[in-house]
């Protein structure tokens, strides 16, 4: 097995786990499973553009996956200072 394929599989089984938290986005039972499922999606989203710049020789798709994990932490940062704030009233 070459190391392009096996990396094509590990995307894969990583677009797998991301339909898997897509469920868990749309049907989960509070906003805190929600969020976890949502950065679920953000860090495998991350790893198959990785994953897929290595294999197809692409480098943008690194700086495509950059700019997602940026993303991620300030939609943490926001759902955190959002909840704190529900919690006061």
């Amino acid at each position: 097995m070459t190391p392009s394929t096996a990396f094509l599989a590990i995307a894969l089984v990583l677009l797998i786990t991301m339909a898997a938290g897509l469920v868990r986005v749309i049907i989960g039972p509070s906003p805190a499973d929600r969020m976890m499922a949502a950065q679920l999606l953000g860090t495998s989203g991350i790893a198959v553009l990785l994953l897929l710049a290595a294999t197809l020789g692409i480098p943008a798709l690194i700086d495509v996956g950059l700019i997602f994990a940026l993303l991620a932490a300030v939609s943490v940062a926001a759902f955190t200072r959002r909840r704190i704030g529900q919690d006061r009233s």
